[in-house]
Order: C-alpha cells, then structure tokens, then sequence
C-alpha cells in the first residue's frame, strides 16, 4: 500500500508543491518533479543521512580549515621550548642567578665556598652578585666549610682509610683554608691513624698469600702509601702483619 506524505500548505504531487527551498525540518528529502515523494522513504532517509554525513565532513574541512588558515604560532611555550630557552632573551637579576645555582648544587650535598664559587664564575656570574650570595649563604650557614672538612675527614677516613696525608690534599684541592683544615686532620690522633692502617692490611694480606716476601711487602706497603700513610708506619705496621704470618721479616727494617 502506498502511503502518501503531505506536506504543511500543500498535497505531495509532483509539481503541486510550493517551490522548494531548504527542506522539510524533520530531516526527510523531497525530490520536485519524480512522483517519488511517497514511495522512496528508503532513500529519503538514506539521503538525509548521506546530507549529515556530507555536513558533517564539510563541518569538519571547514573547522580543519579555519584552525589551519592562520599563520603558524610564535609562542615559544605553545612550542614546548622549556622555560629557560623562553627566557633566554629577557634580562635576568644575576644574585637571583646566584642564589638558584647555589641552592641546586647544596641540595643534596654539602659544598665548599669555593666550590660554589668556581661554579658560579663559570656560569658568568658577576663577581659582585656571586660574592652577595655566597656571604649571605655564609650568614645563614648553608656555606661552612669547618663543618665540610670536618664531615670529610670523618667519612673519607672511616670509609676509605685515608691517613692525614691524603685528607689534606684532598681539603686542599676544594679550597678549604689551611687553618680549617689543620684543625678537621688534627681530630685524627697517631693511635687512630695507625689501627686503621692495621686493619686495611689485615684485610689486604690474604690476597698476598703465595708471592714471594719482598713483593708482598711492596704491594702491602703501596697500598698505604696512596692512601697518605708515611712510609716509617707503613713498614712497620706490614713488618708486624708478616711476622704474625710466620713470615722472616730480617732486613725489613729498609726503606722500601
């Protein structure tokens, strides 16, 4: 049966209509002219639905076209340079340099003021801001190098074994003042000085079991002497291990 489709204001008959212009609001397509207002409902519907998806994609291209029309974005940040290349151009408040360079490199670990302060002078801080800053960090004790070389000499001794010597030159080479450091190096009497040297031989000396006395001795003897142990302690602190070993120590008494 066919089912006829009126319009409002007028019968569905080809050419009875009144002109069409923009389509019915219900999304359904009328074709002036064809008789086949009533019998293609199938096409009608596929028509409206094939003019949503032409909107659409016009939309779509339209939208596309209009983000894409413009010229290309100059913000740096819109770019995802980071911050510092964004700020490389504008002019920037170099104590304030300063103190953010000293703050990432205390974070963490304690510095010397002349390691803060090498590292400032090859940033190409001013001198003038770096020594505001560094005073200022002085003030309030984030810089102290006493405190620094005394903490060194408690970890680089127990941890590592080094004697007086070599804690000095260490001290020396991050610029911590003679005096300081007299006074860090001083806490560590003869006696202390002395046990760890035995205790790093002791746990050297099994690795020198089966070489022959003299070699023994030089590598047992070398080993102290890196680590900053003078060479009269040295050989008499392996003298004593050997002959507890059963070794013949006779003319060891040499310097090596």
């Amino acid at each position: 049966m066919t089912r006829r489709t009126e319009w409002p204001g007028g019968p569905a008959e080809p050419g009875d209509g009144p002109e069409f212009t923009g389509g019915p609001t219900d999304g359904s397509v009328y074709e002036p002219g064809t008789g086949r207002g009533a019998r293609s409902g199938r096409r009608s519907r596929g028509g409206a639905d094939g003019g949503a998806r032409f909107g659409e994609g016009a939309g779509r291209r339209a939208r596309s076209g209009t983000r894409n029309s413009g010229p290309p974005s100059s913000s740096r940040a819109e770019r995802g340079e980071p911050r510092d290349q964004r700020d490389k151009g504008e002019p920037r408040d170099p104590v304030e340099q300063a103190r953010n360079i000293c703050l990432r490199l205390l974070t963490g670990t304690p510095r010397t003021r002349k390691q803060l302060a090498d590292a400032l002078r090859k940033r190409e801080i001013p001198d003038e801001a770096a020594e505001e800053v560094l005073a200022r960090f002085e003030d309030v004790g984030l810089i102290d190098d006493a405190a620094f070389a005394g903490a060194w000499v408690e970890s680089r001794h127990h941890g590592r074994g080094l004697a007086r010597r070599a804690l000095v030159r260490e001290l020396r080479t991050k610029g911590v003042d003679s005096s300081v450091i007299d006074e860090a190096v001083g806490r560590l009497d003869a006696d202390q000085e002395e046990e760890t040297a035995r205790e790093l031989v002791a746990r050297k000396l099994r690795s020198t079991r089966g070489l022959d006395r003299d070699k023994r001795l030089r590598r047992l003897a070398g080993m102290l002497a890196r680590k900053g142990y003078g060479e009269g302690m040295a050989l008499r602190v392996v003298r004593q291990a050997l002959e507890e070993e059963g070794e013949d120590t006779e003319g060891l008494d040499e310097p090596f």
